[in-house]
């Protein structure tokens, strides 16, 4: 499959989560509506940032999905970092319009109206997240894209909180502790704040171009010894990512009498081995004369 397909994949499981977002919005608003229940409330509010970041979402893949051009030799595939950093910010508002409500209850608690029938509301608007987050997280991962995991991974935690939430309004209900629903509406509150700010975080670091998880540096170093036969060492390995795709450069040190076809025909199998072996990579080699090696004999890094 072409890395365009990809793309394209990636804005129709965007549009996909739009869909899905609002129908559980008018689910989860209409179950608030009928009940009053700040705790319900949270989980409506937290419905409203999923839409809204769908929408990010969908905006960022379309535009990751430019082919390089002059002004973006190496893409658009950050597009997808910035879907994802705006997404943690939606987040933690939704949290704080979720302390507001709990305050507000907490010095005016109530009885709920119609409480069975809004939790079964938000039952069948639970399940309907349960299922997209599934499909979201394997096609994130499937097609490399951190928007469509960082909105799986955010419908998966609304599906906890949605379950906790449903459970709570019960309790209150059953128990006739009504101070129970403000103080669930903040717990909620917290648990949305805390996801919020992890998703900014891991955001935040692929756009300053942090490495990879060590494993997979790992896998490079073990790809690029067992391939580089011929050459005398490898070093000065340096790794990024930028959305789907991993950048990769390091020096390679060959003999200095080697000729400059046969140091290209090393760096065209290290090449095309570590492609086999990971995909979504963009490599460059820098090639130096045997006086370069920094240790003599050995691969070291």
């Amino acid at each position: 499959m072409s890395e365009r397909n990809e793309h394209l994949q990636s804005t129709h499981y965007a549009l996909g989560s739009l869909a899905a977002g609002c129908l559980v919005l008018g689910l989860k608003a209409a179950a608030w509506w009928i009940t009053g229940s700040a705790a319900l409330y949270s989980d409506a509010a937290e419905s409203i940032v999923n839409v809204a970041a769908s929408l990010i979402a969908w905006g960022a893949l379309t535009f990751a999905a430019r082919p390089a051009d002059a002004n973006h030799p190496y893409g658009h595939d950050k597009a997808e970092f910035f879907a994802a950093v705006v997404e943690g910010v939606l987040i933690v508002l939704a949290a704080l319009m979720i302390f507001s409500e709990a305050w507000d209850t907490w010095r005016n608690p109530h009885a709920l109206d119609l409480p069975l029938l809004g939790v079964a509301l938000n039952a069948v608007a639970t399940g309907i997240n349960g299922i997209w987050s599934l499909v979201l997280i394997r096609a994130g991962k499937r097609l490399r894209s951190p928007a469509l995991l960082a909105d799986g991974r955010h419908v998966a935690a609304d599906v906890v909180t949605s379950a906790g939430i449903a459970a709570g309004v019960l309790l209150a209900v059953f128990t006739g502790y009504f101070v129970l629903d403000p103080i669930l509406a903040a717990a909620t509150g917290c648990y949305v704040l805390w996801s919020g700010m992890k998703m900014i975080s891991a955001s935040v670091s692929g756009l300053m171009d942090a490495a990879p998880e060590p494993a997979v540096v790992e896998r490079i170093r073990a790809v690029v010894a067992k391939s580089a036969t011929g050459a005398i060492q490898a070093h000065d390995l340096r790794t990024r990512h930028a959305g789907r795709l991993t950048f990769l450069d390091f020096h390679l040190v060959v003999p200095g009498a080697m000729t400059v076809s046969d140091a290209h025909d090393i760096c065209d199998r290290i090449e095309n081995a570590l492609k086999a072996e990971m995909g979504y990579l963009v490599i460059t080699i820098h090639v130096e004369p045997e006086e370069k090696a920094k240790q003599s004999g050995v691969t070291v890094w």
